[in-house]
């Protein structure tokens, strides 16, 4: 689906300032302790960000491995964890760490964190809000085609296709049309093409109009999903036996994807419910670590309410 690779388009100025980006950290204890950092622990953050996970993992000892495609968040993060001699960076994508990390390999822990930054999503030019005006950009890194580019490009029937499959969008087909008539280069031009699309009895009361369109383009330019699967696919070879992989999801898309495939490398009995014993031989190479996603706490959703729909899953190879 993506086009060849470009090069960030933008001028120098429309990233961040390094000061500026910060970020509120998820799940943070929660995930801290099942990757049960320590002396001797070396751990991938597949999601560096603004760094939160992995000072603390650092602070309970650990070595760590940041990678991000995001170069403003890994200057960011350089900068920030500098006092920590144990602390690595790469640029890379997450779902491409048996490259990105290949000498570091099989490791006792990996990290991801499906979320869009604060830093991402309340920068005007990074093109990810639908309230902001802004280049319609939406890529994490700096490489690859923008939203404005994707839509541009796609013919109506992949346009829709995306609408559906990453946005769940019921309306796909005349937001795929009205994008496609105006091919909106900026933020609030694709947000009100939308609204044009929708009916307004039919607008969401809870969301803004726009949030699945807007995160079904950001899915499909960063292939979000396939670098999950990617990843996903990777955990045997990636962690050592005894290693942990967590994964914070968002949205039931990708919460989806991990929980089947964990439920998949477990090898969960798939026997008729009300047989007495095991027959299919189901048994796989990891455990979980947790039988239900953990989520946040009602005092982290009062302080951060973006955590409200945040999922923690957990895996550990045992052979």
């Amino acid at each position: 689906m993506p086009g060849p690779p470009s090069r960030w388009r933008g001028p120098r100025s429309s990233r961040r300032p390094l000061a500026d980006f910060s970020h509120q950290t998820v799940l943070l204890k929660e995930t801290v302790d099942v990757l049960r950092p320590g002396a001797g622990k070396v751990i991938i953050d597949g999601t560096l960000g603004g760094g939160g996970h992995t000072e603390a993992l650092l602070a309970r000892g650990a070595t760590v491995l940041g990678v991000d495609r995001d170069p403003v968040a890994l200057q960011a993060a350089r900068a920030r964890l500098a006092g920590y001699p144990s602390f690595s960076t790469r640029q890379g994508n997450f779902g491409e760490l048996l490259e990105v990390a290949a000498d570091v390999l099989p490791v006792d822990g990996v990290l991801v964190d499906l979320g869009v930054s604060s830093p991402q999503l309340d920068v005007a030019e990074r093109g990810f809000s639908f309230q902001k005006d802004g280049p319609l950009d939406m890529r994490m890194g700096d490489t690859g085609r923008t939203a404005a580019e994707l839509i541009a490009e796609e013919d109506e029937v992949e346009l829709r296709r995306i609408l559906e499959e990453y946005g769940e969008e019921p309306f796909s087909r005349p937001i795929a049309r009205e994008l496609k008539r105006s091919l909106p280069a900026r933020t609030l031009e694709a947000a009100e093409a939308v609204k044009r699309a929708v009916p307004r009895k039919a607008w969401p009361n809870k969301i803004h109009v726009a949030t699945r369109t807007f995160q079904a383009l950001r899915m499909a330019v960063n292939q979000e999903l396939e670098s999950l699967e990617s990843l996903l696919a990777a955990l045997p070879r990636l962690l050592k036996v005894g290693g942990r992989a967590a994964v914070i999801s968002f949205h039931s898309l990708e919460d989806r994807k991990v929980k089947e495939t964990f439920r998949d490398m477990v090898g969960a009995c798939k026997c008729p419910p009300g047989f007495p014993v095991c027959v299919c031989g189901g048994q796989g190479d990891f455990v979980l670590v947790s039988r239900k996603a953990i989520a946040p706490s009602d005092e982290e959703i009062t302080a951060n309410p973006r955590a409200r729909s945040a999922h923690l899953r957990v895996v550990e190879k045992i052979r």
